[in-house]
């Protein structure tokens, strides 16, 4: 294709383009740190002026306005910075009585009255815990993310807090990964759907209202391609990946109006994101124009020590300030080392000005300063019984099942007896999997178990239990018993995976197989030779080549939250028919990762007759499980396959592409129709398939109905070596289905 660069370039942006490379090094020009953004971004990074923050900052002293960039984790910390009224916010502490009770030390104890803010990590459910992140990408649907963002708000915001880090938007390929589980998967589409669908059920069109929180983009940026599956670790990534498979999520969300952005602890090509004025500065408050404030992660800047950036802590701080992170989250390098590094001139007394302004105009869209109490009387303690059932209706709708033969699902609910075999079969907390349990009263509503919802879904069956291992450990004296309990009943549903701890922060695993001796588990249950099904909770995806071969259905649960063993029962039995989808794809064993179905191609595709492409000698190309793979109770058929154009402009150019979707089952059912494009040729090697739209829809038994996507030049588009946006006549290949693997195809020409 020949070259054609977009208007969205850099210098439209406010950032030229020798800046784009150059600013990758971030930092400030001082103790061998390189020199800041370039001056056209400085201009364009400014945040908005109110008229009631700049009232507000002209009164303020040096001391408190470097007070209002700390943010401290305990109850005695926040007392002892209000104590010098030297204190901007508090996460971590629940409790309407204690937040009130810090809050009038700062509204009534100190000289301008600034109220703090209240933050915490609302990741799926504050009282009321939703199904993890992850399984809420497997929906398809970002009213599932909505509905938590909505209940989790109203909850949180009654019980005292402000302010969620959430939600997590990093993109990954990497499935080691602990925190995995708390984003949307492999796709950078489908995770700004469910990310925009979230800051906009946490914010509402006003997150000063009562039912609302402020709600946090996290981690900018690129951690999920941390080397290795280790968190923490190093991200080297160039400028077109960065731009086109990690910020796109972020992008949209402050779009969106997101309040806050959060740092990532990774560095970013040899730069750790809290000094990393390119990604800070340059795009996040330049090119994006964000107007919120920037908050770093725990320790983040004292943590530019270790990285290697800055020497000590006056070094962090005058990296971290002027790359571009407004609030220090633990650490105290901003509250000892300003004055010194103002006197130095290593900072200026505009950098924390805006800083200030960024936070101050957050407090006062919150609503802090006419508002600054809550009821204690509204603490939420316990889920409401609407919340429970929202939370059910999202697991239901964010369960996969993987595999089906026989069919042996749905079972009957006329069923004489039930087995439950598995660790995870009378599990409580393990079903809320990673960050649950923080809110007021989440810790003491534990979640219904798999026994007990199959119990309920099948009141006239005998259920019995018998957990056969642990989770982890190689102790096997338990599967007589499991045996035993599955060879009495008629059909056996075996539960396995993770816990809880197994996923999420510092939570990485060197293999991803099924934990300790559960495979044997089931190997053990398939040898009575009664039916059974399997049924997964956890928070990643797993290696499970045994299950896919060997047991009749597999149920991919993922960690439901606190009605989960309902959200189960109602799909094991048919009350709910599964439509969720993968929203990242199964390895067939770990040496494959990173596996993902958005991959480059290489000159040499595998090829099984032709030893010399690329492919493993040992193993089957491919996962074992697509991205968007998914099966149901009832069948469907995609066809018509139409495109309203054979032509789209590259300016203004607008394509509709439609196909048609039937139920050709006995069942009504939900599927997700889902559209992939490919540039075959372009200027920069683009992906095998980029998903660009999706569409869950249900339909009756013998139904059918059109499904349309409208594609327009930024769908084409990508980001090239220097960050500028390029649009490229050519052609464009369509393909749409129900996953990643879909062959209905036709194809249309950029001009």
């Amino acid at each position: 294709m020949s070259q054609q660069v977009s208007q969205e370039t850099s210098a439209a942006d406010g950032v030229n383009r020798r800046s784009v490379l150059a600013g990758l090094a971030g930092g400030v020009a001082s103790m061998g740190l390189l020199a800041p953004a370039a001056s056209a971004a400085e201009s364009s990074g400014r945040v908005e002026r109110d008229e009631r923050v700049e009232a507000l900052l002209k009164k303020m002293t040096l001391a408190e306005k470097i007070g209002q960039l700390q943010l401290v984790g305990d109850e005695n910390a926040a007392r002892a910075a209000l104590a010098d009224g030297r204190l901007g916010g508090v996460f971590s502490v629940v409790g309407a009585a204690k937040l009130n009770a810090l809050q009038r030390l700062a509204v009534e104890g100190t000289r301008l009255k600034i109220p703090l803010i209240f933050g915490l990590d609302v990741i799926h459910g504050y009282t009321t815990n939703f199904p993890i992140p992850l399984a809420q990408g497997a929906s398809f649907d970002p009213a599932v993310a909505a509905a938590d963002a909505t209940v989790s708000a109203k909850e949180a915001r009654s019980s005292g807090i402000h302010w969620t880090y959430a939600p997590m938007m990093d993109v990954t390929h990497e499935p080691r990964w602990g925190r995995i589980a708390e984003g949307y998967g492999e796709d950078p589409y489908l995770a700004t759907k469910l990310a925009v669908a979230k800051v906009r059920g946490y914010q509402g069109d006003d997150y000063g209202k009562p039912d609302r929180v402020a709600a946090c983009a996290k981690h900018f940026v690129a951690y999920g391609g941390a080397e290795g599956g280790r968190d923490y670790n190093t991200v080297d990534v160039s400028l077109q990946r960065l731009h086109n498979f990690y910020l796109p999520p972020f992008k949209a969300s402050v779009e969106a109006g997101v309040a806050t952005v959060m740092a990532s602890f990774n560095t970013i090509s040899g730069v750790p994101a809290h000094g990393n004025g390119y990604v800070l500065h340059d795009v996040l408050k330049g090119r994006y124009r964000f107007g919120g404030f920037v908050v770093s992660d725990y320790t983040g800047i004292q943590e530019l020590i270790l990285h290697g950036l800055a020497g000590d802590g006056a070094d962090a701080a005058a990296a971290a300030l002027p790359a571009g992170v407004d609030m220090e989250m633990v650490s105290t390098n901003y509250a000892e080392f300003a004055q010194r590094l103002l006197d130095e001139r290593r900072i200026t007394r505009d950098q924390i000005d805006d800083a200030v302004r960024r936070i101050l105009l957050v407090k006062f869209r919150l609503g802090l300063f006419e508002r600054p109490y809550v009821d204690e009387a509204g603490e939420v303690k316990a889920p409401s019984p609407a919340a429970l059932a929202a939370s059910r209706q999202a697991a239901g709708r964010c369960m996969v099942l993987l595999k089906n033969d026989g069919p042996v699902l749905p079972l009957a609910k006329s069923v004489g007896s039930v087995a439950v075999v598995g660790p995870l079969g009378a599990a409580t907390y393990d079903l809320n999997g990673t960050w649950a349990g923080l809110g007021t009263g989440a810790g003491t509503t534990p979640p219904v178990t798999v026994v007990d919802g199959i119990k309920a879904a099948a009141p006239g069956a005998t259920v019995t239990y018998a957990a056969g291992c642990t989770v982890e450990g190689g102790d096997t004296s338990g599967f007589a018993a499991a045996q035993q309990a599955a060879r009495a009943a008629d059909v056996t549903v075996v539960v396995v995976g993770e816990t809880a701890a197994m996923s999420g922060e510092a939570a990485a695993r060197s293999t991803i197989d099924l934990p300790g001796v559960q495979q044997q588990l089931v190997a053990a249950i398939k040898e009575t030779g009664k039916p059974f099904v399997v049924v997964l909770v956890n928070g990643r995806p797993l290696t499970i080549p045994y299950l896919h071969d060997n047991a009749p259905a597999v149920l991919e649960a993922w960690a439901p939250g606190v009605q989960g063993g309902h959200a189960i029962a109602d799909v094991l039995f048919g009350t709910v028919n599964p439509g969720g989808k993968l929203p990242v794809s199964f390895p067939r064993a770990v040496g494959q990762i990173p596996i993902y179905y958005n991959h480059e191609n290489t000159g040499r595709p595998a090829d099984p007759a032709n030893k010399y492409t690329s492919k493993y000698l040992d193993l089957e190309s491919g996962p074992l499980y697509e991205f968007g793979h998914g099966l149901s109770y009832t069948t469907f058929r995609v066809d018509g396959l139409r495109l309203s154009d054979t032509r789209l402009p590259s300016r203004g150019g607008r394509l509709q592409v439609s196909v048609r979707v039937a139920n050709t089952g006995s069942r009504a059912g939900d599927e997700v129709v889902q559209l992939y494009l490919r540039d075959p040729v372009a200027s920069i090697v683009q992906p095998v398939r980029r998903l660009r739209g999706f569409q869950r829809v249900t339909l009756a038994a013998g139904a059918s109905t059109t499904v349309s996507f409208t594609l327009t030049p930024d769908d084409v588009g990508f980001y090239d070596n220097a960050a500028a946006f390029r649009v490229e006549p050519g052609k464009i290949e369509v393909y749409v289905g129900t996953s990643a693997a879909a062959t209905l195809t036709a194809s249309f020409t950029v001009t």
